[in-house]
């Protein structure tokens, strides 16, 4: 398959599969348990339909939003996702450069495989940290002022992963870094070896930003074990208010779904919230952002800005989202396919598709601006979404 025949999704994600030994292929394509809830996070949307407008003047169309004080082209950005040199040599290095190219948002993890630094130097579009809060809150307070110091411009806490959710595809592989691959596993990768010699000609594995906390070369410290034994299950509200405040600027807390969560977010200073259910990844059976959505902008909507991420595949999707009253959308296995099937090509590729798609959709629904989608573009099917059908 080639990139040129790729034209939504589904295309992105078998020429992914085509070109990842299985193992890796699964670790972006899997979630927790029986994927319930990465399954629904796709499906809550055609719950769901638009309800266009016609004859309203759209021949120009205005896509850019503002959020926690970032100005985006378009009111998608890139979700910050460990590990991506393992998808493709180039990894967060594409990210950037593409998002850059389409002037919106994107991240970089704890677990990047790209430092902070040169993240920024690829790319003036905004930067997002995402990091995770750790037993020693000297390296919480060491990595903030790293992040300040390379010019990031949102910290973004993940507070969904205090543990590591029960993925089953990775067992069966035996998929971990350091690799300690099962018989099973070792055969997928034999019979990819153009990837194999892809990750071996280029620089070698790590996690610049916490190469001095998990080391790769010796295996003394497995991604698993880092969640285990350096995270923190005891986080508490106190100790998020205490980071807010020695941060003092942009700081979002992704993985918030209940609105009483949300409200307590307002309280300690946060001027972001990501609904997410990180993917699937954690708690299986837990509900989709875009079902809690309406609930958690009726909430606190007009206090912080309320963004969401999980299985969007397409530019109505978030045209749905925006209409509920989301200010943003995050993207996640949407550009990471891409990224594994073709590098920056593919990332640009990804991102033009979402930005034809919304921009046509945007026409389709007579509105030239997101501030113009509400509710009232919307309805709900009968058996869905009672309290969100309720509140249009």
């Amino acid at each position: 398959m080639r990139l040129k025949n790729c034209h939504n999704f589904h295309d992105f994600r078998r020429m992914a599969k085509q070109r990842l030994p299985g193992p890796i292929f699964n670790y972006i394509d899997g979630a927790a348990d029986d994927e319930v809830t990465y399954r629904r996070n796709t499906r809550a949307f055609e719950d769901c339909d638009l309800v266009p407008n016609v004859l309203r003047g759209v021949s120009d169309v205005n896509m850019s939003v503002t959020i926690m004080g970032q100005k985006l082209a378009m009111p998608v950005y890139c979700s910050p996702t460990a590990l991506q040199r393992l998808f493709h040599p180039q990894g967060e290095r594409a990210v950037a450069a593409a998002a850059g190219k389409y002037g919106t948002m994107f991240g970089v993890s704890s677990l990047g495989t790209v430092s902070l630094e040169e993240a920024r130097k690829i790319s003036g579009a905004p930067q997002v940290y995402q990091f995770y809060f750790h037993r020693d809150r000297g390296l919480n307070r060491e990595m903030m002022n790293r992040a300040k110091q390379a010019g990031v411009e949102v910290m973004m806490l993940t507070v969904d992963s205090i543990t590591g959710g029960n993925r089953e595809r990775d067992k069966r592989t035996g998929f971990a870094i350091p690799f300690k691959l099962t018989l099973a596993g070792m055969a997928q990768f034999a019979i990819k070896p153009a990837w194999a010699i892809n990750y071996f000609m280029h620089e070698s594995f790590k996690l610049p930003q916490l190469d001095t906390h998990v080391d790769m070369g010796s295996g003394t410290m497995s991604i698993s074990r880092y969640f285990t034994e350096m995270l923190d299950p005891a986080m508490n509200w106190d100790d998020v208010a205490e980071m807010v405040q020695h941060w003092g600027g942009q700081f979002c807390l992704k993985g918030v779904m209940s609105a009483a969560d949300a409200r307590r977010a307002v309280e300690i200073g946060c001027t972001g919230i990501v609904l997410s259910n990180h993917g699937g990844r954690q708690l299986d059976g837990s509900r989709s952002a875009f079902d809690q959505l309406a609930e958690i902008v009726d909430a606190v909507g007009d206090k912080i800005d309320v963004i969401m991420d999980g299985g969007v595949q397409r530019g109505t999707h978030v045209l749905k989202a925006l209409s509920l009253g989301a200010k943003a959308v995050g993207l996640g296995r949407y550009y990471l396919f891409p990224l594994a099937a073709a590098g920056q090509a593919g990332v640009e590729r990804a991102l033009e598709q979402m930005r034809v798609e919304i921009e046509r959709g945007m026409k389709l629904m007579g509105v030239t601006s997101v501030d113009q989608l509400s509710r009232e573009n919307l309805r709900f099917h009968a058996a869905s979404f009672t309290s969100s059908r309720h509140s249009s």
